[in-house]
């Protein structure tokens, strides 16, 4: 248990630091970030409370759609944003155009190895995570066509009210994926069966939204 809540908090904790790597990489952010930037530009409030606030109202559409969150969803929701303030605030702004692009592709690779950390530690999916399974439910839709629906949705919002749209939105869509599917079987912790039975359902939905095997099921 020690362990797994240890590799929960460092995969949190790294997750907001790959939000903030490839915020300050300025070409471009992942959907639901785009989201965030928008809705603080607006708003004045910082990325990390509205990270937070969006994971609040994700949650309260859990309760229609019969979502079940763990430790670890409460945990993603309360912690991802103050993570991703830290790395804004020693990040700066402004940056060559190539140490940006490190900075996007660093934080891709941060996010994917946070991924894995936080889903293999088995204390429940992200919020957003939980939305996309909660309405593939509720719905029968293809969870790809749910991901997809979502996704465009929240992108599209946050582009119109400012967010950065950019070539790293496309790459994060493309790559985020298969970074993912590597990352979170080689960090999953093996649980003795009957945890592993206990955990079945309140686990289902953690693969990520960009992780392709979700096409054929956190965050």
């Amino acid at each position: 248990m020690t362990r797994r809540l240890a590799q929960l908090l460092i995969g949190l904790f790294l997750y907001g630091l790959g939000i903030a790597l490839i915020v300050r990489g300025e070409i471009g952010v992942a959907p639901w970030d785009v989201l965030t930037q928008g809705i603080s530009g607006r708003t004045d409030l910082g990325f990390g409370l509205v990270t937070i606030l969006i994971s609040g109202v994700v949650l309260l559409i859990w309760i229609p759609l019969r979502q079940k969150p763990g430790v670890g969803t409460i945990l993603n929701a309360l912690l991802v944003g103050p993570a991703a303030d830290v790395g804004l605030w020693l990040i700066p702004t402004g940056l060559d155009l190539w140490v940006r692009i490190l900075l996007f592709a660093a934080g891709l690779l941060v996010l994917a190895i946070a991924t894995g950390l936080y889903i293999g530690a088995h204390f429940g999916p992200g919020p957003r995570d939980g939305l996309m399974t909660g309405l593939h439910k509720r719905t029968g839709w293809r969870i790809w066509i749910v991901r997809t629906g979502i996704e465009v949705t929240v992108l599209s919002i946050g582009w119109v009210l400012g967010g950065d749209v950019g070539i790293g939105t496309v790459l994060f869509a493309v790559l985020v994926g298969p970074l993912c599917h590597w990352t979170i079987p080689f960090f999953a912790i093996t649980l003795p069966r009957a945890d592993d039975t206990r955990l079945e359902e309140t686990l289902e939905g953690s693969v990520p939204p960009s992780d392709p095997s979700i096409d054929s099921p956190a965050n």
